[in-house]
């Protein structure tokens, strides 16, 4: 089966402005950048990257990788834009995307592998769980992107799951990786301080 990655990069980073927190050096390269190479080693593909939010200094961020970026000019208004601006861009043929987000880079690659194997086909939503609680990235399959392509405002696509519950397949792993994002300067500091590991 064919499975997409969708690593959604154009937020405006309002809690850290004016810095870009998908600049920011984690583990001695740009969060966005460790994301997206976390996804390439899985064997992910393609790659799509939406940018948006200092699109220029992302996409040089990213600068050399096996990726394809999409520019969302609509960044602004939420998170959902960057969704489908991503799944317009998938190539025919695909039968699940892996929707990742560019500020968890902690997210290891044994929580992807988990989520690919666990991946049934296009009906399949693969979500990471860790003591009962669910986490992300997110595997969907192709059966839900209609559905997905009519989201809008400010948030991704948890909505759906709730609506086709029957079809969660819940992957347990052994990280809390899966909930650590980074919305502010605390949060960046807490990663340069322990540490980030992949």
């Amino acid at each position: 089966m064919r499975i997409a990655g969708l690593l959604l990069a154009g937020g405006r980073s309002s809690r850290m402005a004016p810095r870009n927190k998908l600049l920011e050096t984690v583990g001695g390269e740009p969060m966005v950048r460790r994301v997206a190479a976390t996804a390439i080693v899985n064997g992910v593909q393609p790659v799509i990257v939406v940018t948006g939010h200092q699109a220029a200094a992302v996409t040089a961020a990213l600068r050399g990788l096996a990726i394809t970026i999409v520019a969302n000019s609509d960044y602004a208004n939420g998170l959902s834009t960057s969704l489908r601006a991503g799944l317009r861009t998938l190539p025919a043929g695909i039968d699940g995307a892996l929707v990742m987000l560019g500020d968890m880079p902690e997210v290891e690659t044994s929580v992807l592998t988990a989520l690919l194997a666990a991946f049934t086909g296009a009906n399949a939503i693969c979500v990471p769980v860790r003591h009962g609680r669910r986490g992300n990235p997110v595997l969907w399959g192709r059966a839900y992107f209609a559905e997905m392509l009519q989201l809008t405002g400010d948030s991704g696509a948890k909505p759906l799951m709730a609506r086709h519950e029957t079809h969660l397949i819940e992957v347990e792993v052994a990280t809390d990786s899966i909930f650590e994002d980074v919305d502010a300067l605390e949060d960046l500091a807490r990663l340069k301080r322990f540490g980030a590991t992949n």
